[in-house]
């Protein structure tokens, strides 16, 4: 079996045309990247406390 087969293939996501999008649709196309950014911030603090807490288990 080959590893490559087992790791996500990562595309680039496809970047929207802003000329095309209006004020108010570029004001909420941010809110929505902004809304993700903090998900995804959560989640990191989310793997990072879990991290810290796997390795305070297996330091004592």
């Amino acid at each position: 079996m080959d590893t490559d087969d087992l790791e996500p293939i990562k595309k680039k996501p496809v970047k929207k045309d802003l000329s095309r999008m209006s004020i108010g649709d570029l004001r909420e196309y941010i809110a929505e990247l902004k809304a993700e950014i903090v998900r995804a911030e959560q989640a990191i603090a989310h793997k990072d406390r879990a991290r810290q807490g796997a390795e305070g288990f297996f330091k004592s």
